[in-house]
């Protein structure tokens, strides 16, 4: 059995004012791509769909374009989780339809799919909630998967038991986890488990992660949950939330991050990006590769002690997303800006002051209370940010002032 594992697609996110879609959808045909050559009999999705809870439309819209894709016309099973940046019941809301293409969501961990058949012989033959047992077309063992979408932690202590909520999380996890592997997951058949949620060894390093993900660990997010905690029947653990692509731990079986398809963030620039695909079988160790993804733009931090140089650079390098930082001893003029950014699309400018201590000094001075308000405005601009105000500033500020 083939089983292809990515997450963290983020659907429809932006890195700040610039869009990601047509990366988003270069990215996503990319790993069809690779499913194809690969021929997978299972992809799983293992949360973060969308970065949104209301995703644009040409968000969704690449969502269900590359999952029917993937599905081979319902040959191969794609089964999908809720991340926290999804919406539960949005990602639940199209299960007839997509089920008809052999496209499988969950929203909550207590969700319960409905078994169905399908003419190509895919289908799930037991259901439970947290739990499916499906038969695909080209296997003649079962596929378990214990499903455990994201929720916050009083949310998942509610779904796994009302009535000890002062238990802790992974323990309750870890009893729900382990009486539904003992219940469908025997010998005969490929058990997998797949979450979103944060994943440790106990006793360990904490997984590298970005900036953009830590909220899991704050109030209102979830306990981090050890890798100890899962059942030993799980013979691969498909994990999302993280975006760094990693394994956390290889007991009791490979308990893996896929990260996400694309750098998403600037803490990311330089990392490469990937899918995993695993290949299992009943009662045996699991074997598993990374395929790395190319497609999208690469983020990259540079930093320059000259603008000539920086120009340079960014005109023979234009896809990619910069972090650009400029050394200096004195703020950039609005002709210097000007020069960055004419030199490239998408770019971010950080200036490092070597002396800044003298430079506040030089920049700074008293307020000249017998100026006008519009230059007074002026100063003030030019002082906080190292420019004039452009004329459609100063068109509002006196729209402003004229209101007044």
């Amino acid at each position: 059995m083939k089983i292809l594992h990515t997450a963290d697609w983020h659907l429809g996110k932006k890195l700040e004012y610039i869009p990601r879609i047509a990366e988003q959808e270069e990215v996503m045909a990319e790993i069809c791509v690779i499913a194809e050559k690969e021929m997978p009999d299972v992809v799983l999705i293992a949360g973060d769909i969308f970065d949104s809870v209301n995703p644009p439309i040409e968000a969704l819209e690449l969502f269900y374009r590359t999952a029917r894709r993937l599905s081979r016309n319902g040959t191969c099973a794609v089964i999908g989780i809720a991340g926290n940046h999804d919406s539960p019941d949005r990602i639940e809301a199209p299960d007839p339809l997509a089920r008809a293409c052999g496209i499988i969501l969950a929203g909550y961990p207590q969700s319960e799919i409905k078994t169905f058949t399908l003419d190509t012989g895919l289908a799930v033959t037991k259901a439970d909630k947290g739990f499916i047992e499906v038969k695909l077309p080209n296997c003649e063992t079962p596929l378990r998967i214990l499903l455990t979408p994201y929720a916050n932690e009083i949310r998942l202590k509610t779904y796994l038991n009302k009535e000890n909520v002062e238990e802790e999380l992974r323990q309750l996890l870890q009893k729900n986890w382990q009486e539904t592997a003992d219940k469908y997951c025997d010998s005969a058949g490929v058990n997998i488990l797949m979450t979103h949620l944060y994943v440790m060894k106990k006793g360990g390093e904490k997984p590298i992660e970005f900036d953009d993900e830590k909220s899991v660990l704050t109030v209102g997010g979830a306990q981090e949950i050890y890798s100890e905690n899962f059942p030993t029947q799980i013979q691969y653990a498909a994990l999302g939330h993280i975006h760094r692509g990693q394994r956390i731990d290889k007991e009791p079986c490979p308990i893996v991050y896929s990260g996400s398809p694309l750098a998403y963030s600037m803490a990311e620039a330089g990392q490469e990006k990937f899918v995993y695909m695993v290949e299992a079988s009943p009662n045996m160790p699991v074997s598993y590769t990374k395929i790395a993804l190319k497609g999208g733009k690469q983020l990259v931090r540079k930093t320059f002690e000259d603008i000539d140089s920086a120009v340079e650079w960014l005109q023979v390098n234009p896809n990619t997303i910069v972090e650009l930082t400029i050394v200096t001893d004195q703020y950039l003029t609005a002709e210097q800006r000007k020069q960055l950014y004419a030199a490239h699309e998408h770019i971010f400018i950080h200036l490092q002051l070597q002396n800044p201590e003298s430079l506040a000094a030089n920049t700074s001075k008293n307020i000249d209370l017998t100026k006008s308000m519009e230059d007074l405005f002026q100063d003030f601009f030019q002082h906080k940010h190292a420019q004039a105000p452009n004329p459609e500033i100063m068109d509002l500020f006196q729209e402003i002032m004229a209101g007044e």
